[in-house]
């Protein structure tokens, strides 16, 4: 049976025909495939697009899996987990994958169904967590913890109070959320003329919504205010 959410995962082998079983697999198992046949082309997909997990072998070109894992991590700030394949076996070898931020660790040859148990428990365990301290709607990502918000892996600068207001739109999501909610939410029980909002909401949808992005802001004129993918399917 698989799991109800679709995981995202790049596989970052440069063996081409374990790289072709693996995705292949688990393609056959529900999950979205990204393949990378060296690490500089690994390290690109990493940080331009989003996945839920990556299968990093060792030894690669360009880039050795090592040194990437570090780059993701160190460099790029990713905290997406980690698997490393490996035919080094030693707990030396271990030590050196998780001392540079791997997950966890699998050692060639390997069962592929066992690959695909363990890209579900990291990616549950990830979800987990991630579910308590980062809001997402489509692209748009809102980290409690820092309280930095990127799109489409884009950093965004907001002031306070849309950010406020753009957390409550996020937690809420997709439902509409009224004009009266937002303003106890961020105001209290003194808001300020009916004006304010109205000006903050059009500083949030500047940044969150720029031109050429599909809006991820809706108004429903006199109810209030939704975060929705225009994209994803009706409920």
């Amino acid at each position: 049976m698989h799991d109800s959410e679709v995981i995202s995962v790049l596989v970052v082998e440069d063996c081409q025909d374990l790289a072709t079983n693996i995705a292949d697999y688990l393609e056959s198992r529900g999950y979205l495939v990204d393949t990378a046949m060296d690490g500089v082309t690994g390290l690109h997909l990493a940080v331009t697009q989003t996945h839920d997990v990556i299968v990093l072998d060792l030894m690669l070109p360009g880039i050795d899996g090592l040194t990437l894992c570090r780059r993701l991590r160190r460099d790029a700030k990713l905290t997406v987990p980690v698997l490393m394949l490996t035919a080094r076996a030693t707990l030396d070898d271990k030590a050196a994958g998780f001392g540079e931020g791997a997950d966890d660790y699998l050692v060639k040859p390997f069962a592929l169904r066992e690959l695909d148990l363990r890209l579900r428990a990291l990616t549950r365990r990830a979800r987990a967590g991630e579910s308590r301290t980062l809001l997402k709607v489509a692209d748009l990502s809102f980290d409690l913890d820092t309280f930095s918000v990127s799109r489409a892996g884009q950093m965004l600068s907001l002031p306070a109070l849309p950010l406020k207001i753009l957390e409550l739109l996020m937690s809420r999501a997709p439902s509409v959320v009224s004009r009266r909610d937002i303003e106890q939410h961020v105001w209290g029980d003194s808001p300020p003329d009916s004006d304010a909002l109205r000006v903050h909401m059009h500083t949030l949808r500047s940044v969150i919504d720029p031109s050429g992005q599909r809006p991820l802001v809706h108004t429903l004129r006199g109810i209030g205010y939704q975060m929705r993918d225009p994209d994803a399917p009706a409920a």
